[in-house]
């Protein structure tokens, strides 16, 4: 892959013409959605730097990401299912909140192990970490209004600790104090996707440098931390107003994004995750391993044989390497186990799901040598002999 140049782009190539592309291929899409209910909501468990909480996710059915409507990320079919217009209702998106209560008060406890947080133990139990995905961004205010935002901060404001999806152009100290000046731990979870500034622009289609992931992490910091005065004096211990709780970053990796072959995609993700822990209020990185989503670039080249999502056992591979990395680390391989997810031989997948699940809650990379499958050695021929993104050795 050749380095592009600023007349590259000017031509109509590079990220241009990666837009084109993905444009045409979203126009295909021709579903529907209600702006009243949310595009899914869960309970599950996360390992967070207070210890495991059960957590609600919630993924709130928006315009869609603005950068997805110009083109857009290749592996990202998120848009796809959001609402046509481009914006939502404040009184639809909180409708949308209230179904996921309902599902909480209906579902809680059910995925709950020994020794995770929630609010309280009683009847009246709910989750402790609350996640809240917009397939965008939560704090860009085309998609959630900041009156929506402070309703939803109001809302969740006897849990602990919240999770808030952003793009890095949007998070801002005064957005997030929203939620820690109600006494709520904030992450805001960026889609860094990868450390390596070339591989997000040429591979993802991503716009942004490293250098903003960290000036958002400066943001985010800044937001868990005291206040000057308004009237811009000098603090003194009487007057000084400090937060009740703090803020940082959750950095997301994408593992194997298009035009890396499996061993490129394992040292980035080993290279990213080392570099993203070295920064000061990013606390935990989740690699997510890509899986092929309708409407993407990604899909395009998996039918035509030129794209197979990660092994199972790069995703243990990544994690096992980097445990000591100082950052919580963390993995969801989504549709593990199927052709367009992340997948071993199929024999072993689930087995190998388990151990990536229990890393994420330990933290033992010795979870990974309690599991074994013949399959280990086709995946160590492709780390040695596969060179090029579009002709993967195996399927």
């Amino acid at each position: 892959m050749s380095q592009p140049s600023p007349d590259t782009y000017e031509q109509g190539r590079g990220m241009d013409a990666h837009n084109e592309v993905m444009r045409e291929v979203r126009a295909r899409n021709d579903k529907s959605y209600d702006p009243t209910e949310p595009t899914r909501v869960w309970l599950d468990e996360d390992n967070t730097p207070d210890g495991v909480y059960q957590s609600l996710t919630i993924i709130l059915n928006t315009g869609g990401c603005r950068w997805a409507r110009a083109g857009g990320c290749t592996m990202c079919g998120y848009v796809a299912e959001s609402v046509d217009g481009g914006s939502v209702s404040h009184d639809h998106l909180m409708t949308q909140i209230e179904h996921c209560l309902e599902h909480e008060a209906e579902n809680i406890g059910e995925q709950r192990s020994p020794g995770s947080r929630t609010e309280s133990d009683d009847a009246d139990e709910k989750a402790g970490l609350i996640k809240i995905y917009t397939s965008g961004s939560f704090l860009d205010e085309r998609e959630i209004p900041a009156e929506t935002r402070d309703a939803i901060a109001e809302t969740f404001s006897d849990r602990d600790r919240m999770v808030v999806e952003s793009l890095p152009d949007f998070v801002d100290r005064e957005k997030i104090r929203d939620f820690t000046d109600r006494g709520i731990k904030t992450d805001v979870a960026v889609g860094l996707e990868t450390a390596t500034d070339r591989v997000r622009h040429d591979a993802v289609n991503k716009y942004f440098d490293f250098e903003e992931f960290e000036a958002a992490c400066v943001e985010a910091r800044a937001a868990g931390t005291e206040r000057a005065p308004p009237d811009g004096r000098a603090a003194t211990d009487e007057s000084r107003e400090t937060r009740a709780a703090d803020a940082g970053v959750k950095a997301y990796l994408l593992m194997k994004p298009p035009f890396l072959a499996e061993p490129d995609a394992v040292e980035d993700m080993k290279r990213s995750i080392r570099r993203c822990a070295g920064v000061d209020g990013c606390h935990t990185v989740s690699m997510n391993p890509c899986n092929v989503q309708r409407y993407t670039m990604v899909e395009e080249l998996y039918h035509d044989g030129g794209y197979r999502p990660p092994w199972l056992w790069s995703i243990c591979e990544v994690l096992a390497s980097t445990a000591d990395a100082d950052a919580i680390v963390v993995s969801d391989p989504v549709g593990h186990g199927s052709d367009r997810g992340p997948h071993n031989c199929g024999e072993c997948d689930d087995l190998v799901q388990r151990a990536i699940k229990d890393f994420d809650l330990r933290q033992d990379p010795s979870v990974f040598e309690e599991v074994s499958c013949a399959c280990k050695d086709t995946w160590k021929y492709v780390m040695a002999e596969e060179t090029t993104y579009n002709q993967p050795l195996v399927r």
